[in-house]
């Protein structure tokens, strides 16, 4: 899979996609299994099935979530990026929050992961 990165005109620092993308899938991931485990849900092995699954993640969790990332891009990244009511799968999440978290790197940490 081509790693996308995109640099802001009169910037040097790319998004970091790969790293952000690997993060919150691995935290959403471990979320969804364990909500799964919890309510005695069998999730298909492999981690392509697991993320398209339908697991219900909630939006206060997935917030919590995005604490993982924010080392990453070096701000604080808002609640109002997460969806309200949350997700009905960990892809459907991926797909709904990368571009949010892209567009808020470009407006507040492509200029060095100001706080």
């Amino acid at each position: 899979m081509p790693v996308d990165t995109i640099t802001k005109p009169g910037t040097t620092t790319a998004f970091p996609k790969a790293a952000v993308e690997a993060k919150l899938r691995d935290a959403l991931l471990a979320s969804a299994n364990s909500d799964a485990m919890m309510k005695g849900i069998n999730l298909p092995a492999d981690v392509a099935g697991q993320a398209a699954a339908s697991v219900r993640l909630d939006s206060l969790d997935v917030v919590s979530l995005l604490c993982d990332i924010e080392p990453i891009v070096g701000f604080e990244l808002k609640d109002h990026l997460v969806r309200a009511g949350g997700y009905n799968s960990v892809n459907q999440a991926m797909d709904h929050l990368m571009p949010r978290i892209e567009k808020a790197w470009e407006k507040n940490g492509s200029k060095g992961g100001k706080k």
